[in-house]
């Protein structure tokens, strides 16, 4: 009959049977006796103290059975009957025969020993009495890898000492001589007690004493070996050693407890380090997609420029740039990062994880908000561009328009600063005299007439200066000589009319027809002027109203072209008449009007200038009408694309939205749809690219607005691109969903069961419940939530494991794993506190040197780092926090 550990039922037989063996065979050596009765009485004395007794003789002191008994009483924590108090023979058999049946009761089938032989205080037999109680009670339990008890004992010292220097234990005698099994066994689980590395296998008795001496003052174990029976013995006893050696198994059995919690341990600290590399990639990848968008803002929000049309045209050029090179792979890249942000979230709901948060500033809807900034800065940085353009149009329109009329202002005043400073009346006669003062009333005449053209020439600089016109120094510049100008001619046309005054009482005489000239050739003149320059005035239009407003303008001013060709020969009948009269009367100098500069040759001139310029400005309006025109066939073209392209894209993204509800067949089915519907959007591109050419075309046209179709390029672009994004996005819900059903094993009738209960209570289809919508959705499926205080308190917990953000939703997929993962066995902060726990002793700290030992390297240093200090009551330096560390792997805790 044998026990669970292999071990003999009958333990008497086996030590009797053996000690004749030996001593057939003249292995049996004296000293054995005497070592296993100092071993096995410090061994009953280890126990008999806890009961406030002891033995000092063993085969006498157990030969009235009452010790006996008590010891058995003390190590198998059983009453054993009440013993005889008599003194005679017959009543310390019946106490040795109590104990003989308590250890029969236990399974030991006991040989050869008998309550007489004990009573007679045979040592022979009270030995194996005693062996036979060691076996039973300190060594039967051992159990290594399913070995018996002696096997499994030594496999553990085996493994203990394996890692230190000459110790090579094989058996329970030879090995254990030279004292380092024992103090190896020590260092590995205490070792502040021994220094190992100042032991020598060459001083036994040295190490014998250290290690009996340590494990009697720390570890409660007294000694049951003699040093110098051990040394002097050629092979020390078997059983002396192997009851000495379990003293340590029993003092260290939370070692073994210990090797099964590092495993556990070991296995949780390498899901946890994969899930922090894949966090570690995504916070590489969101920093690289943030940077880049705040590198790109400051270009977008830059509103300087040299202030010329060429440049803005530049910058519009490279933004075309920007859109076509640069910033495609970065929308792959938020795809991409989106997709692994899922993936990662899914991973940590298959683990038991808590949700993954980004660090501040780099969650997912951060990243989307910097996105939604960056198109709105796009978009502002584009109209800014085209604004800018028109602008600058303007700009040079006017710049033009001021050099036009600055060149023709300085033309008029030429010479007559020269003029007006001149000393001629003093020369003249009455008649010249008059003559020059009719002169100069002409001159202030005309110079009124002209005050005018100098306050648009002021106003125009001011209008330059307002827009910030690139070359406003010239311009004011320009600007400044000319008031300047027309106030010293002011000045200087006072002092001559002030002199003609003075002089005026000697000359007197007058020419009528010279006069009437005069005063009908200069606002003639600053007619003919004024409508050569508008004329020639350049213009700027964008729509067919303009040009079509300018050319009616045009036919009325023709209209007055009769009434004009009357002024002009009334003017030069005047001249006739004067040259009529000279020629009668002979008058010297006659023909020379004092009164104006202006002759009939000029008005001849400029008034044929006139009328050529009339049917030039008619081919200039012309040209304006065709290019409009043109410009209305370019608006008609990109309507009719744009007016296709995006119904379409709307089309694709409602059938997208409808597959992404899980309407559509099985999950194999909607991933299989999606993928096609990709792979059609991508073959739907180059009637993008086309839309961006007319686009293009219509730009370089400076068209601003177009009234056929209410799409621009813009929200094109914005609906292409939120297009490829919600198929990347339903794919890898999908696929998330796929991996969520095969890891829980859900069959494809419950998903599409939760999906049908999700979307009847997500009436706007927008993908997400609210928390009363989740509530009812569970009470569909058979959820009990009660309606009481508790029932609102279970309700909420299950709400924060659906919605751990709290952002006031409830996802599908968090909806899918909240309903499956009750079914899954994984692993507990509790059972990793558990673990640690054992670890260190049930102590509420663990040491560095702790998790070194029984830790692989890189896992123990991995605890070691992110442990925080221990604070509790009882702490030593170095010590750490295990608990605070293992709630933290769950999320339970803010470390």
């Amino acid at each position: 009959m044998m026990m669970e550990n292999g071990l003999s039922m009958e333990y008497g037989d086996g030590y009797m049977e053996q000690e004749e063996e030996w001593e057939r065979e003249g292995l049996l050596d004296p000293a054995w006796e005497k070592q296993q009765k100092k071993t096995f009485t410090a061994w009953c004395n280890s126990h008999l103290r806890k009961a406030g007794t002891a033995i000092d003789n063993i085969e006498e002191d157990f030969r009235n059975g009452l010790k006996l008994m008590l010891l058995l009483e003390v190590i198998s924590g059983e009453t054993l009957p009440k013993p005889d108090r008599g003194k005679m023979r017959f009543h310390k058999i019946a106490n040795v025969n109590k104990a003989l049946d308590f250890i029969a009761s236990k399974g030991v089938h006991l040989v050869s020993i008998g309550a007489e032989e004990i009573v007679d205080g045979n040592l022979k037999m009270t030995l194996g009495m005693i062996w036979t109680i060691i076996l039973r009670f300190a060594i039967q339990d051992i159990s290594v890898e399913e070995m018996t008890a002696k096997e499994g004992l030594l496999l553990w010292c085996q493994r203990k000492t394996a890692p230190y220097k000459n110790v090579n234990v094989q058996n329970f005698h030879l090995s254990f001589k030279d004292g380092l099994a024992f103090c190896a066994l020590i260092h590995r689980h205490r070792p502040d007690l021994i220094d190992y590395a100042k032991l020598s296998k060459d001083n036994p008795l040295e190490n014998l004493n250290t290690a009996f001496d340590v494990a009697e003052k720390y570890l409660d174990i007294p000694r049951m070996l003699d040093p110098d029976d051990l040394i002097n013995t050629p092979k020390p006893d078997e059983r002396a050693i192997m009851t000495y050696v379990s003293c340590y198994y029993h003092a260290f059995q939370g070692a073994q407890q210990a090797e099964t919690a590092a495993n556990r341990i070991c296995k949780v600290l390498k899901v946890n380090q994969e899930n922090e590399r894949l966090m570690e990639e995504y916070e590489r990848l969101a920093s690289d997609l943030l940077e880049w968008i705040r590198r790109t803002m400051p270009w977008l929000n830059s509103r300087q420029a040299d202030n010329s049309l060429a440049g803005v045209q530049k910058k519009l050029e490279e933004y075309r740039t920007y859109r076509r090179g640069h910033k495609p792979p970065r929308v792959e890249q938020k795809a991409k990062l989106e997709t692994n942000f899922n993936t990662l979230q899914t991973k940590l709901r298959l683990s038991n994880r808590p949700a993954y948060l980004p660090t501040e500033g780099k969650t997912v809807s951060d990243i989307a908000n910097a996105w939604k900034g960056l198109e709105l800065a796009e978009k502002a940085f584009e109209e800014w561009l085209l604004a800018e353009t028109m602008r600058l149009e303007r700009l040079e329109h006017l710049a033009q328009k001021f050099k036009h009329k600055a060149d023709a202002h300085e033309d008029w005043t030429r010479g007559k600063e020269e003029m007006l400073q001149s000393q001629d009346f003093r020369q003249c006669k009455l008649n010249e005299l008059k003559a020059l003062k009719k002169k100069h009333e002409a001159f202030e005449s005309d110079l009124a007439a002209h005050q005018d053209r100098v306050e648009q020439i002021a106003a125009i600089a001011q209008e330059l200066n307002t827009l910030e016109y690139h070359d406003c120094v010239s311009v004011n510049s320009r600007c400044q000589r000319i008031c300047d100008q027309w106030d010293r001619l002011g000045a200087l046309t006072q002092r001559r009319r002030t002199a003609l005054d003075e002089a005026e009482r000697i000359l007197e005489k007058i020419d009528i027809l010279h006069l009437e000239f005069a005063k009908r050739a200069a606002p003639f003149n600053n007619w003919l002027d004024g409508t050569r320059e508008d004329l020639v005035d350049m213009f700027i239009v964008h729509t067919m109203e303009e040009i079509q407003g300018l050319i009616q303008a045009h036919d009325q001013f023709k209209a007055t072209l009769g009434e004009a060709d009357k002024e002009f020969n009334l003017i030069v009948n005047l001249v006739r008449e004067v040259e009529s009269i000279v020629k009668q009367h002979q008058i010297p100098g006659g023909l020379e009007n004092p009164y104006t500069t202006l002759t009939a040759n000029d008005m001849t001139r400029k008034w044929s200038d006139v009328r050529q310029l009339v049917p030039q400005r008619d081919q200039t309006l012309a040209n304006e009408l065709r290019k409009q025109q043109n410009n209305e066939m370019l608006r008609r073209q990109f309507a009719e694309k744009a007016n296709i392209v995006g119904p379409w894209i709307e089309r694709q993204m409602d059938a997208v939205t409808a597959i992404g509800m899980g309407l559509q067949g099985s999950l194999e089915d909607q991933l299989h749809r999606l993928k096609e519907y990709e792979q059609a959007v991508y073959a739907y591109k180059p009637n993008i690219e086309e839309l961006e050419k007319i686009h293009q075309a219509v730009q370089e046209s400076m068209i601003f607005e177009n009234r056929y179709t209410n799409y621009t390029m813009e929200t094109l672009r914005v609906g292409w691109e939120q297009l490829l994004t919600s198929i990347n996005r339903n794919i890898n819900e999908v696929e998330n969903q796929i991996l969520t059903r095969d890891s829980k094993g859900i069959s494809q009738e419950q998903l599409n069961e939760f999906r049908s209960s999700f979307n009847h209570f997500d009436k706007n289809r927008t993908g997400r419940l609210t928390p009363e919508e989740f509530k009812s959705c569970l009470v569909s499926l058979g959820y009990s939530i009660g309606k009481d205080r508790q029932g609102e308190m279970d309700f909420q917990r299950i709400l924060a494991v659906v919605d751990p953000n709290n952002t006031g939703y409830v996802h599908f997929d968090a909806f899918l794993d909240f309903m499956t993962r009750e079914s899954t066995d994984t692993d507990t902060a509790e059972q990793v506190i558990d673990s640690f726990r054992i670890l260190a002793a049930d102590k509420p700290y663990i040491l560095p040197d702790e998790l070194r030992r029984e830790l692989p390297p890189d896992q123990a240093e991995y605890c070691i780092q992110r442990m925080p200090p221990y604070k509790g009551p009882n702490g030593v330096p170095g010590a750490l926090d295990y608990m605070s560390f293992s709630t933290a792997l769950y999320g339970e805790t803010d470390l």
